[in-house]
């Protein structure tokens, strides 16, 4: 065992490097997910998806900067938890946590849900819940092999989707060089009809959910070769990476896309599966059901990573007696937190499978996901402006007030602009979470009374 594969503290083991981190962290966004939400924000932006994108991009950044400067000063598997418990307190720190784990197990149970129905779709014989079960059974032991195994099966999954939008891309282009757009070359860019701040502004609050998984990057920290600045480097390659294929593919699907925002809007029905048509239609049918294939197996997958993230943040909340601390045990032969790996992939099969056996089970879920980490996000802010200006535990600069005002700024406004569902669960999830604080406050003073007493 070589001096970087030896085992930190807590039993994890440093043995991925930054080509596996931004393998994870594409994996879980997707390469191609903005082909799943195109034909909404191609409604709602008046044709301007690309700029979306590209403003999503700079919005998402600030909150990948905040990553960055935290992680080079609280290198924990923790992330979002670790990170506000350093810059303002445990309590801030647990409901941070609290509030990001809400994203890291349902995330996982709409990416396994997706797989199980998409591919019920292309063998109807087996039901949604079974292939479901399937997926989450495979990746939970691809998981449980270990972090290399698993990112090496990462690697090949993105891999695969990425071929896949490329094939996309290129036969765009050949379709466009010799039959041109059917919208004109700079409506990407100034929409369809004129171009609308306050239509890009509505559009940009559903967009910035296509990044969400970039985060997951910081839970490995303790598994890193050079610590935490290979995570800040991660964070930030993984997001620019990603929104510059978001912006290539949305650009080429709009000039090729046969209905104009207008009818798109007109009928939301049609807004899902708007960029699979478009490829049918004037690509190549084979190429749509590559890319729905690629993508239908790279959710379970993008789950597979998102339950190795929450394991590693109940890991680091076991070992902080913030949650029970038998979490927090890590396996002598993977180096994997097993136990914690287990019970979010119970979670996982328990909500994914319940959500098979109704209608609107992917619609239920797709709604309340996100709520839970943006507002860690707002957390995560806060910590950086309580760290390094009002805790002055390291320099600070101009940097650490102007950056995290605005990047909680804007996702404060993205909170207010998500589902009234969304805000109701978002608001009954830190509820329970006060609950837990202060219960754990409650039970802290009751020990100290009984120790003094003594």
């Amino acid at each position: 065992m070589t001096a970087t594969d030896v085992e930190t503290t807590s039993g994890l083991r440093r043995s991925i490097d930054l080509r596996h981190l931004v393998v994870y962290g594409m994996v879980f966004i997707g390469p191609a997910a903005a082909v799943g939400i195109f034909g909404p924000l191609d409604a709602r932006s008046n044709g301007a998806v690309p700029v979306v994108y590209l403003v999503a991009t700079v919005a998402m950044g600030l909150t990948a900067w905040s990553y960055a400067v935290m992680a080079r000063e609280v290198p924990r598997a923790g992330s979002v938890f670790a990170y506000a418990t350093a810059g303002i307190g445990p309590r801030t720190g647990f409901l941070a946590g609290w509030m990001v784990m809400l994203d890291y197990l349902l995330i996982p149970s709409v990416a396994y849900l997706f797989t199980g129905i998409a591919m019920s779709s292309f063998v109807p014989q087996v039901p949604a819940w079974a292939w479901t079960v399937a997926a989450v059974l495979l990746t939970t032991g691809l998981n449980l092999a270990g972090v290399r195994v698993a990112a090496r099966v990462a690697a090949i999954t993105v891999g695969v989707e990425v071929i896949a939008l490329a094939c996309v891309l290129v036969g765009g282009v050949v379709v466009l060089a010799q039959h041109g757009p059917l919208r004109g070359w700079l409506t990407p860019l100034t929409g369809v009809g004129g171009f609308s701040v306050t239509a890009i502004a509505g559009a940009v609050s559903v967009a910035v959910l296509s990044y969400l998984g970039f985060d997951a990057i910081a839970t490995f920290a303790e598994e890193t070769r050079g610590g935490g600045r290979i995570i800040g480097r991660a964070t930030l390659l993984c997001l620019v990476v990603a929104g510059l294929l978001f912006a290539a593919q949305t650009y080429v699907g709009a000039l090729l896309s046969p209905m104009s925002p207008h009818e798109l809007a007109a009928h939301p029905e049609a807004q899902g599966s708007a960029y699979y048509d478009l490829v049918d239609s004037q690509i190549a049918h084979w190429m749509s059901v590559f890319l729905a294939v690629a993508k239908a197996v790279g959710a379970a997958f993008s789950a597979m990573v998102a339950q190795a993230a929450a394991s590693r943040i109940l890991l680091d909340m076991g070992r902080s007696n913030r949650l029970p601390r038998v979490l927090s045990r890590v396996s002598g032969r993977t180096g994997v937190p097993w136990l914690g790996l287990v019970g979010v992939a119970a979670v996982n099969s328990v909500v994914a499978v319940w959500a098979a056996s109704r209608a609107d089970g992917l619609d239920t879920l797709v709604s309340i996901v996100d709520v839970g980490a943006l507002t860690a996000f707002v957390l995560l802010h806060a910590a950086v402006l309580g760290y390094f200006v009002a805790r002055r535990r390291a320099q600070s600069s101009t940097t650490h007030v102007v950056v995290p005002v605005v990047g909680a700024a804007v996702l404060v406004a993205v909170i207010v602009l998500a589902s009234h569902g969304a805000q109701v669960v978002g608001a009954v999830w830190l509820v329970l979470g006060l609950v837990v604080v202060a219960v754990q406050g409650r039970r802290l003073r009751d020990s100290t009374e009984q120790v003094r007493a003594g």
